[in-house]
């Protein structure tokens, strides 16, 4: 273990780029527990049961952000000293911010009429616009487009939370 201090990428030996290996971070998020986790300093002083809850915790989180395309997205826009998530950063082309519009729209109608059927084409409908988006961010963090990629991790930002939105709808209705 180097530093706490490392890149995510770094903890677990993997290259910086938006296109994630799942096994190999998987083998090497079990790789670095194995070393650090806290049951394995039982035995040792106060400091380093510290240390190894540190190391730990820093393991999970790592791994937690690079599995979710999203989170992994946003922490790549971070790396480089944009900040994808900023809540005074509300600026999104109007073709997205129309197509917003339009999705509340039709969630309000279909929630009001019952429409389970309605609410589960609208989920359908984002989970196909999550992945084309995520497609695309995935390009655009590897060409360093970062002001770009910064706006498709909001307007992804956008769509998980309206797909949840659909999703607690459906609940109620089922």
């Amino acid at each position: 273990m180097a530093s706490l201090n490392d890149t995510h990428f770094e903890l677990f030996d993997l290259p910086a780029t938006y296109a994630v290996d799942s096994t190999a971070l998987d083998h090497a998020y079990r790789t670095v527990q194995a070393q650090v986790h806290p049951d394995r300093f039982a035995a040792a002083g106060d400091a380093q049961k510290r240390i190894a809850m540190q190391w730990a915790t820093h393991a999970n989180e790592a791994y937690r952000t690079l599995r979710d395309p999203l989170k992994r997205g946003t922490y790549m826009l971070k790396l480089r000293g944009v900040n994808a998530g900023a809540e005074s950063n509300t600026a999104m082309e109007p073709a997205f911010l129309m197509q917003q519009m339009e999705w509340r729209e039709n969630i309000e109608d279909a929630a009001a009429a019952k429409n389970l059927r309605a609410l589960e084409a609208l989920l359908d409908e984002l989970r196909d616009q999550e992945r084309i988006r995520f497609e695309k961010l995935a390009g655009l963090i590897d060409s360093h487009a970062d002001q770009a990629a910064s706006e498709a991790v909001r307007q992804l930002m956008f769509i998980e939370r309206v797909a949840s939105e659909i999703e607690a709808q459906i609940e109620k209705l089922e």
